[in-house]
Order: structure tokens, then sequence, then C-alpha cells
């Protein structure tokens, strides 16, 4: 849509702003005909900055991910599950991968550091709210 480059409705990112819906719609217009494959391509040729979204299964499978080790096991209530170790670490740190806590696991105690006495939690947890 070349014509668009020179039409004065789109002439600076000020003007783009303020027509957001109406460019987001011409966009999809035209990449809704596209596989994923030629959007990327015609975006790159345009040297415009693009990155496709990873299905979870693809992040699950990223090869990268993989050789650098990023992932470990954590337990769950439900058994244990892969989890990505948080990034951008010191080397010399270890992340904590705690198990993750059961539903209401840690209720009490908490309640317990923000003031509530026992009789408190007990009227919360008969009222429903715990």
């Amino acid at each position: 849509m070349e014509e668009l480059a020179t039409d004065d409705r789109y002439k600076n990112n000020t003007k783009h702003k303020q027509r957001r819906a109406e460019v987001i719609a011409l966009i999809e217009g035209v990449f809704s005909a596209m596989t994923a494959a030629q959007v990327v391509n015609k975006l790159d040729a345009a040297d415009i900055a693009n990155a496709r979204i990873n299905t979870p299964e693809e992040v699950w499978e990223h090869a990268q991910l993989k050789a650098r080790g990023r992932w470990t096991t954590v337990e769950t209530p439900a058994g244990a599950i892969a989890a990505l170790l948080p990034p951008a670490l010191p080397g010399d740190v270890t992340p904590r991968m705690d198990p993750v806590p059961a539903l209401g696991q840690h209720t009490d105690a908490i309640l317990r550091e923000l003031g509530y006495d026992e009789r408190a939690i007990e009227r919360l947890r008969a009222g429903g709210a715990i």
C-alpha cells in the first residue's frame, strides 16, 4: 500500500497514534491474506523489526533454552513440572526454585505475619474468605 507513505493522514507518528485503530485494521487486512513466513519476509525486507511469538510447545522445545540449561524441575501438589530458570542472573547465583505450595498451604502463616490472631483467622475461614 505504497500510497499510504505519502498520505497526510499517516505522515508522522502523532497522526499514526491518532488513527491507531484504523492503522491496525489496514495492517491486519494486508497480513490476514499471508502466511506467518510471508509476513516475516515482508517485514524483514522493509527493515522492520519483528519476531514471531512461539507457541508453548515451541518454547518447551527451544534449542537455545535446552543448550543453555535454562530448564529445571519443580515440585507441585500435582507432581513435578518443568520450569524456566529466572533470566539474567550473575553466574555465581543459584536461583531458588522451591516447590509450588498447595492452595492455602501458607495462608495462616501469612495472615499471622499481617497481624491476624487465631480468632480472626477462624472468622475469615468460617465466613468463606479463606
